[in-house]
């Protein structure tokens, strides 16, 4: 039982330390950018959009599809970065982790 308590704890800590991780990438950005630039999306580490920017040279009230297919890849494109930016941080947290504990499967 003695090695059951040592795996709580690691459990724990880790757990802690995930929920320090995800705090600390709420905070970090990731920008993402379609149509050679002209549509550029800021998303931070909780997939939320904190900022589209468009250039003015794309809005073209004769050709909206082309500016919505323009927000929709840079958008896709920012959450992609932010999920993966989360993925390797939590990869670090999770790093070494050694789940093979006798008897529990």
């Amino acid at each position: 039982m003695k090695n059951l308590g040592n795996i709580l704890r690691q459990a724990q800590k880790m757990q802690e330390k995930m929920a320090q991780v995800q705090q600390e990438l709420a905070a970090r950005t990731v920008e993402a950018s379609s149509g050679g630039g002209m549509v550029t999306v800021t998303v931070n580490g909780k997939q939320e959009v904190i900022l589209i920017k468009i250039d003015h040279s794309v809005v073209n009230p004769q050709d909206i599809d082309m500016l919505q297919d323009l927000i929709a890849a840079a958008v896709n494109s920012a959450i992609k970065k932010s999920q993966e930016m989360m993925t390797e941080e939590m990869g670090k947290v999770t790093a070494g982790l050694n789940m093979n504990i006798p008897g529990l499967f």
